[in-house]
């Protein structure tokens, strides 16, 4: 049996791979921690009419992008090296989709804090009610989604998606609410605009939460969740048309 300093070269290699999948664990927690503080920030910067603190929002995306080409590296590595089959397998290909879509929730953080900079010379066309609600609801979701991939928890990623109706709902109720403020006054057209823009990013950072949630299922279940059709797709089941 070969052997290092006493221990068996297979022990050491199976220490090996643990490390590097912790490692690749802990770097996707800290990207999640960068996103989540990104979106925070740009609605900070929005409901404050802070231009500083958009232009911080935007600059930190530097950031968040250089995290997740670090983790796309660890992830090819692992793959290539340890050639991980079954629950480790599917633990680094969530892993990297989980990556992308954090990537992304930091490009519309940057869309969120451009609007900001937009909108901060005017007093707001109505109170800011509907808006911070959906980005507390949001950011709850980014906290669920990736505390349900830290603890393997499938059922906690499937309360992630319950909430998704919430903001859809939300998302339309402002949409609504501004096409009306529009019609009865064009000069609120431009501003209106902006925080419909600012509501559908919020949108499409829960539709992305809710990719990571779907994400740590599959992980934890081997199920693919099709969340549109509220569908579970067990292994070996042939795709619904």
């Amino acid at each position: 049996m070969n052997t290092t300093r006493g221990i068996p070269e297979r022990e050491l290699m199976h220490r090996h791979f643990e490390y590097e999948l912790d490692g690749l664990k802990s770097n996707i927690i800290k990207i999640a921690s960068l996103a989540e503080q990104s979106i925070a920030q740009s609605i900070k910067s929005l409901l404050e009419q802070k231009k500083e603190i958009a232009r911080q929002v935007i600059e930190f995306d530097k950031q968040i992008d250089a995290y997740e080409i670090v983790i796309d590296n660890h992830v090819v590595d692992i793959l290539a090296l340890q050639q991980p089959v079954a629950v480790d397998l599917r633990f680094i290909l969530a892993a990297s989709k989980i990556n992308n879509d954090l990537e992304r929730i930091g490009d519309h953080a940057v869309n969120i804090a451009q609007s900001a900079i937009v909108l901060a010379d005017a007093p707001y066309i109505k109170p800011l009610v509907d808006i911070p609600v959906m980005a507390d609801t949001t950011k709850q979701m980014l906290r669920d989604a990736i505390d349900a991939f830290i603890h393997r928890d499938a059922q906690k990623a499937r309360r992630v998606l319950e909430n998704d109706d919430m903001i859809d709902n939300l998302n339309k109720k402002i949409v609504n609410d501004l096409v009306v403020l529009m019609r009865k006054d064009q000069s609120t057209i431009d501003q209106a605009l902006d925080l419909i823009r600012v509501s559908r990013n919020l949108e499409r950072v829960a539709d992305l939460t809710t990719n990571i949630a779907e994400q740590v299922i599959f992980m934890a279940e081997a199920r693919v969740v099709k969340h549109q059709g509220g569908h579970e797709q067990t292994p070996g089941e042939e795709p619904t048309q």
